[in-house]
């Protein structure tokens, strides 16, 4: 009769330790932070980053609205917004990090930039257990979304909620301010020489349709093709957005005065970062875009 008290007592004690690992496994499994980043690839974290590194500057912009600024411990070259990201280490530029550096941070979270990071260091980073979450927003959308998803994996979902809701509202007000609004017919020029745009999938052709322009080189399928003088000349642009003209938008093309851009004085500039940085002040960038296309509306003849 003992032996089978001490028996029972047994296994009742074993049933009580495998129990209580089955429920820690499942509250480990529950506390798990699972995202997908704009790559399809699926994060998954056992707890909140805390030691992030962004490597570029746009996603070290979108890391501070969503609340985990103070927990970046690197950030790529020209991560100059807001200012306490320039008090972060470098880690080099977005084209060429230096993974040792990178390494020595010990992040538990890195924020790539899909289409300027090198694809072979974001696959040595992986290799080396870091997780990677790939930033490469196309849509306005996106921008919210992101917010969301970075607040999650930071731990700061309150505060990513809440600048991805700002974020929708004022978006939804610009949309229906601009978007029916007469179409006006834009260039919108990244480089000069050679002579570059974006096409129709780029974040930038977003904003142009928000604000009821239509790219002339958006059926283009490069997203960031180069285009002829002939080219823009034939396309004939009512509108053309100077977007490396520095401190003047003089970009050689009043040379052609036929061209309906010249002849409507409608080459504009825009302010530096705005518009080329997928975060939260392209927002900004749209305003100002927004406002240079009524400008042309009301310098039609």
């Amino acid at each position: 009769m003992r032996n089978f008290f001490y028996g029972t007592t047994s296994m009742l004690a074993a049933a009580m330790v495998l129990g209580a690992a089955s429920l820690t496994t499942q509250i480990t499994a529950a506390a798990a932070i699972s995202v997908q980043d704009d790559a399809q690839h699926t994060i998954t974290l056992q707890q909140p980053a805390h030691r992030i590194v962004s490597l570029a500057p746009h996603a070290t912009e979108l890391l501070f609205a969503a609340g985990a600024g103070s927990y970046l411990v690197g950030v790529s070259d020209y991560s100059d917004y807001p200012p306490a990201a320039q008090k972060i280490p470098s880690v080099g530029s977005s084209a060429a990090v230096d993974i040792e550096r990178i390494v020595s941070l010990k992040p538990d979270l890195v924020v790539a930039w899909s289409s300027g990071n090198s694809a072979s260091q974001l696959a040595r980073l992986r290799a080396l257990g870091i997780p990677v979450f790939e930033s490469e927003p196309h849509k306005l959308e996106a921008i919210a979304s992101s917010l969301l998803r970075l607040g999650r994996l930071a731990g700061t979902e309150d505060s990513g909620a809440a600048a991805a809701k700002a974020f929708n509202a004022r978006l939804a007000q610009l949309t229906a301010t601009y978007q029916q609004r007469p179409p006006v017919r834009v260039f919108y020029q990244i480089w000069q020489k050679p002579l570059m745009t974006l096409n129709g999938s780029h974040m930038v052709s977003s904003v142009i349709r928000l604000c009821g322009g239509e790219n002339v080189f958006g059926q283009l399928p490069q997203l960031a093709p180069t285009v002829s003088t002939e080219a823009v000349l034939t396309a004939n642009p009512e509108v053309i957005f100077a977007a490396d003209g520095g401190d003047t938008p003089d970009t050689g093309w009043q040379r052609f005065p036929k061209l309906a851009a010249v002849a409507d004085n409608n080459i504009f500039k825009l302010t530096s970062n705005w518009m080329s940085r997928p975060g939260p002040r392209i927002l900004d960038g749209a305003a100002e875009l927004c406002q240079k296309l009524d400008l042309a509306r009301g310098h039609r003849r």
